[in-house]
């Protein structure tokens, strides 16, 4: 028997011992937890040898999983353990591999969701007398992650997972700029900001100001140059020049936005070997054509889902369309946040999950 199955063994055999004493414990949901009767004194030694080590080799057990030999004469109850592992599998959720799509190239993964045995039967013994059993949870990774797969662009994140992201790729104008991170303040959302590396150059003070309003600045090339033009130097240089120059804001970026949406496959290598990913978009919404706001969100509304990387820029039409998206968005239930926050396998927490989170998850 492992360390960790020892101590789950004497830390339930601790909560029995303490259910027993203090009488009934949330019998509708399990009753199996309700059965026990008060201890006699043979049986409370015969517990406290079984937390000090002393009675566990009669027990194999692995994860909790009980053998059903030894019942602990009177103090383990017919199925208590087996009515909490049951509810316990019956609340995890599985993670989600990240994976290569036909279509949509490289999925991220999704952590999954689970109970924590140990810090469960913990809680239980500090409050033997809850009405619930206080489950506490931990997320579970999946086997294969974003950074397992092989250089592929990212078109959106794991549907899996409730969230949106409204990145705003930055070459040239600064007359919406202020207005544009207005918005955001108001609304609360911080996002990511691809930025041309010559734009960058020539305001580094109004990068500053967006780097100070919580947002993620990220690489967009160094003068906007089709990628997919240019030789392997070529495309490196655009690539490591505006690395350079978010490095000396203290940025410390992993993701690189193709000017113009242009690439190939060498250019995802490239970049990925750079140690970038490469980002692209779901839905765009077209405003440097300077549409009608009342179309952009139209637009995007219609056909906005759980992992959308929707592409803006700073200007008016995304001014103007911004707020009433961001509400939208989290009117269906999905954060918005940055790129990163996005493809990242980490569980976003929602109304909508079919358990309660522990505050210290």
């Amino acid at each position: 028997m492992d360390h960790r199955s020892k101590k789950l063994l004497a830390a339930f055999a601790m909560f029995v011992l303490a259910m027993a004493a203090f009488g009934r414990l949330v019998p509708d949901r399990f009753p199996g937890l309700a059965a026990a009767e008060a201890p006699s004194a043979g049986d409370r030694a015969q517990a406290a040898g079984t937390a000090t080590g002393h009675a566990l080799a009669n027990e194999t057990r692995t994860a909790g999983a009980r053998t059903g030999e030894s019942r602990m004469q009177g103090i383990w109850t017919d199925g208590a353990w087996t009515d909490l592992l049951a509810e316990a599998e019956r609340l995890r959720i599985p993670p989600v591999n990240a994976r290569v799509d036909k279509v949509w190239r490289a999925i991220p993964g999704y952590n999954g969701l689970e109970v924590d045995l140990d810090r469960t039967l913990a809680r239980l013994m500090e409050n033997p007398r809850v009405t619930e059993i206080p489950f506490a949870f931990r997320e579970v990774e999946p086997e294969i992650k974003l950074a397992d797969l092989p250089p592929e662009p990212i078109y959106k994140g794991n549907p899996d997972k409730p969230m949106v992201s409204f990145m705003v790729n930055v070459a040239w104008g600064n007359e919406h700029l202020p207005d544009l991170l207005r918005v955001l303040r108001e609304e609360e959302v911080k996002t990511t900001f691809f930025l041309d590396g010559t734009w960058l150059e020539n305001n580094r003070d109004l990068a500053r100001a967006i780097l100070e309003d919580g947002h993620e600045l990220s690489n967009h090339g160094y003068s906007h140059k089709m990628m997919s033009r240019l030789g392997e130097a070529e495309a490196l240089e655009e690539i490591r020049k505006t690395q350079a120059l978010l490095a000396e804001l203290g940025v410390d970026n992993r993701l690189f936005a193709p000017p113009a949406g242009d690439f190939d496959a060498e250019t995802v290598r490239l970049a990925r070997r750079e140690g970038l990913y490469t980002i692209l978009w779901t839905l765009d919404t077209v405003d440097w054509k300077k549409p009608e706001p009342a179309f952009v969100i139209r637009k995007i509304k219609s056909r906005l889902e759980p992992g959308s990387l929707v592409l803006m820029h700073p200007t008016e039409a995304a001014v103007q369309s911004l707020p009433a998206l961001i509400r939208h968005a989290r009117e269906r239930g999905f954060a918005v946040g940055t790129v990163s926050e996005l493809i990242d396998e980490k569980r976003i927490r929602t109304d909508a999950d079919p358990v309660k989170w522990a505050e210290d998850l």
